[in-house]
């Protein structure tokens, strides 16, 4: 019994001993700063706590209670979200799995057979009995790289799954603040239809008496016919942005609906992250980086095959012709077996699936190192964006002030038969698209609030193990 033990624990001491490269997280450059990052002085983005990203409710910075109450339910029914929750389960039981071929596998067989011949022979009856087990130690750390490499896969599934989750908050969000600022149009809108109305009457009017033109009372019509159109147009609008909300919360068109209400635009301090933070705060980085470390992985579990492969096994049991035998000591049986396995020669194909191996893991720190930039190039455009329409914001408003001044002035004036009902038609256009752009820059302002958030990773951070996982 002394060689049997003595080879499981060579084989013990041997398995703690893996091939292929341990893993390192590969090196990226990442700039002190971001080139659109405000100046202290720019006084267009405040600075702001963190507290609402950490936490991961993000959204809770536009202070929104409806937002607020919709935003939970993408959690627990989007069908999106709901299939990558399944495949991080399947990539956390696939860890189980490989890491349950490090044990021993022990099995219980047994069998009973009465068999009979001709008269001089009988009947004759025997049972048996064993319990057996194998063991395959992982000499090379083939085993330990494959569970390694699963582990790195559980944890980029995690960070899918983080992905999916905050896209589907994102869009939700972007639909959402879109409805309210149709909600918003519509009000406008329909302001403009009723001031349509009185201006049609006074053409009206100052046609009947001979002071003005027909052509005055077609202009008004076509002015608001055009107005009743947009209305049809924005309330069509309004109902595919309800339908597109009732999908991402996971429920039927017909069985959502959300009622039109006054829409008070904030625009949150978003708080900006230096740009190596972003390389856990991105849930797409950190799935790359984790692609690169089961990439990594595979390169340990091909060179593992130059090496050969230890099998022992042993067995215990009893036979006999009647049940009663099989508890006693004059019937026992055992076995113990050492198998030895190493390929000799394959035409090179063992190298070259180290090299396939060798090259995976090249490509996936490509595609890790392009994730990192585009995620860089992503912040930036959202700041440059940010910056643009906040200087734009005062603008705007200036200009729909002055618009809305001209449209009252030029329609007194033509109260008065000193200007064409064309300028007043002109000023008209003119002031409800300006109110009607106001509308859109919050509504875009906040998008872009949101698409900065979701460019610095959100809430989301990457868990202790991946950190460790990593190494330095």
């Amino acid at each position: 019994m002394k060689t049997p033990l003595l080879l499981m624990t060579t084989a013990a001491l041997l398995s703690a001993c893996a091939v292929g490269p341990d893993y390192r997280r590969p090196d990226v450059a990442a700039p002190g700063a971001f080139k659109e990052a405000p100046k202290a002085d720019a006084g267009w983005f405040p600075a702001a706590p963190a507290d609402a990203l950490d936490r991961g409710a993000w959204w809770q910075l536009f202070n929104d209670a409806e937002l607020n109450t919709l935003m939970p339910q993408v959690e627990v029914s989007n069908q999106n979200v709901a299939a990558a929750v399944a495949a991080y389960r399947q990539a956390q039981a696939l860890v189980r799995e490989q890491r349950a071929a490090l044990f021993p596998r022990v099995s219980a067989d047994g069998n009973a057979n009465r068999s009979g011949g001709g008269a001089s022979q009988g009947i004759r009856n025997s049972v048996q009995a064993s319990v057996g087990a194998s063991w395959a130690p992982d000499l090379w750390g083939r085993l330990g790289r494959t569970v390694e490499g699963a582990q790195a896969s559980a944890q980029a599934s995690d960070a899918d799954l983080a992905a999916a989750r905050q896209s589907a908050q994102g869009e939700l969000a972007t639909n959402y603040f879109s409805l309210r600022d149709a909600d918003n149009e519509l009000v406008l809108v329909r302001g403009s239809v009723e001031a349509y109305e009185r201006a049609l009457q006074i053409t009206t009017n100052r046609y009947t008496a001979g002071i003005a033109p027909r052509t005055d009372v077609l202009q008004a019509q076509t002015t608001l016919a055009n107005a009743r159109a947009d209305l049809v147009t924005l309330t069509a609008q309004r109902a595919q942005l309800e339908h597109a909300i009732a999908v991402l919360i996971g429920k039927a068109p017909a069985e959502f609906s959300l009622a039109a209400t006054w829409w008070s635009m904030t625009v949150p301090a978003v708080p900006l992250s230096m740009p190596s933070e972003l390389l856990q705060r991105r849930p797409d980085i950190a799935s790359a980086e984790r692609a690169v470390a089961q990439a990594n992985a595979q390169i340990g579990v091909r060179r593992s095959a130059y090496f050969p492969s230890l099998t022992l096994s042993g067995s215990v049991g009893n036979a006999g012709s009647r049940v009663a035998d099989l508890f006693g000591a004059s019937t026992s049986l055992w076995s113990l077996g050492l198998s030895v396995a190493q390929t000799i020669f394959d035409a090179g194909a063992t190298r070259a699936r180290v090299e396939q191996a060798e090259a995976g893991r090249d490509a996936a720190v490509a595609r890790y190192r392009q994730t990192v930039l585009t995620a860089f190039q992503a912040v930036e455009n959202q700041l440059s964006t940010t910056r643009s329409l906040a200087e734009q914001a005062d603008l705007r408003r200036a200009a729909s002030e002055a618009a809305d001044l001209t449209e009252q002035q030029l329609l007194n004036r033509y109260k008065a038969g000193q200007v064409s009902y064309t300028e007043v038609v002109t000023a008209q256009a003119s002031a409800l698209s300006a109110r009607r752009t106001l509308s859109q820059l919050a509504a875009n302002r906040q998008a872009s609030a949101i698409a900065l958030i979701q460019a610095m990773g959100g809430g989301w951070h990457e868990t202790k193990d991946q950190g460790d996982a990593a190494g330095s």
